[in-house]
């Protein structure tokens, strides 16, 4: 009978998301806009970098370097220019980057493959007012225009896991922690404190189900549709974006539900804590969102956070996520690889409902 009264209340709560459009709308169509979003329109990549030589001697070394060049997709040659012109060029936006070739460009090749110490054979000057065009193309360009030439030069070079610097082999891991909070979290607390605000979790709470049940019954739905979720956003990052899945699907997902239970644990706890709809919003928003973006590695590295803050992000449930989905998605680990995040997501999980359900049950008595 109480098997019954619980399946009758998970019925209620699916029927009742179901007849609200909008709220299905937001919930099945966000994650995808923020995918092809993140994933097309917010990218880091380089593209089309305009970039302009200068060479006092054009030998067949040089052209071949500057053949290279033109004929790569990433990098747009805009021609031979004087050592004169290169701030104009670069302060006038004609070009991103200035290939400046020493005069003795063949002998010095030749010096160092001696092993003799010379001055630099080649120059990159970039336009480093955007620095993400900067440091990535710094990267590409001397990948093109020293691969003849990796064995005579001071260092050789090898960018792994994401060689061309996709952007989405970035964001697409990150992307996920926030979709899965916001759904999760976020819509399971304002589902609940709406039932407060509406007068109807005092009814609820006086049937033979027991409160605990109840609170479960309301948040499977959304368990389920953030399933949905991931599923759409595994085959979109796999299919849409060329994301790969390394590391086996099975484990991505397994990961991934652990991390759907502590978003729903978070939510809960708003849930809680929050007397009305926007209260929980603002605490979603502020106390979940921004730190989530700002502390979980998505956007910023971590490594560059002061002394003082950087063990702030160790409490950030999506900087764990995040960093062994990359491992598994895109570095190809094995899933003990990642034990350790998914230990402290499952120990965080147990924290925040025994937070929860001990904060629950006070307000109760």
């Amino acid at each position: 009978m109480k098997e019954h009264n619980f399946l009758s209340f998970v019925k209620k709560e699916t029927l009742h998301i179901l007849r609200d459009v909008r709220t299905m709308m937001i919930v099945l169509l966000i994650p995808v806009v923020l995918m092809i979003l993140f994933g097309f329109a917010i990218s880091t990549e380089v593209n089309n970098l305009n970039v302009a030589v200068v060479s006092p001697c054009r030998t067949d070394g040089v052209r071949q370097c500057v053949e290279r060049l033109a004929n790569n997709p990433y990098f747009t040659f805009v021609g031979y220019i004087t050592q004169d012109d290169i701030d104009h060029m670069l302060r006038s936006a004609k070009a991103d980057a200035v290939v400046v070739f020493d005069s003795d460009y063949e002998r010095l090749l030749a010096l160092r493959a001696g092993g003799v110490e010379t001055k630099p054979a080649m120059q990159f000057i970039f336009d480093a007012s955007n620095t993400n065009v900067a440091s990535a193309g710094a990267v590409y360009l001397q990948n093109v225009m020293l691969a003849d030439h990796s064995k005579q030069s001071l260092f050789e070079m090898h960018l792994l896991y994401n060689p061309q610097m996709k952007s989405a082999y970035n964001f697409v891991p990150g992307i996920m922690g926030l979709i899965f909070i916001l759904i999760c979290a976020m819509m399971t607390s304002v589902s609940i404190v709406r039932e407060k605000e509406m007068g109807t979790m005092e009814v609820l709470l006086v049937s033979p189900v027991r409160p605990i049940k109840i609170i479960l019954a309301k948040m499977i739905p959304y368990f389920v549709i953030s399933c949905i979720n991931l599923t759409t956003i595994l085959l979109i990052a796999r299919y849409v974006l060329d994301v790969p899945m390394s590391g086996g699907v099975g484990s991505i997902v397994l990961l991934s539900v652990i991390y759907l239970l502590l978003a729903l644990a978070l939510g809960l706890l708003v849930s809680v804590i929050s007397s009305s709809q926007v209260m929980a919003l603002l605490v979603s928003a502020m106390v979940m969102m921004l730190p989530m973006m700002m502390l979980s590695g998505m956007v910023f590295p971590l490594e560059n956070l002061p002394a003082v803050l950087k063990p702030l992000p160790y409490i950030v449930p999506a900087r764990w996520y995040i960093e062994a989905v990359r491992k598994l998605m895109i570095m190809g680990l094995p899933l003990t690889a990642v034990l350790k995040e998914m230990g402290i997501l499952c120990l965080m999980i147990v924290v925040l409902l025994g937070v929860s359900l001990k904060k629950f049950n006070d307000k109760l008595e």
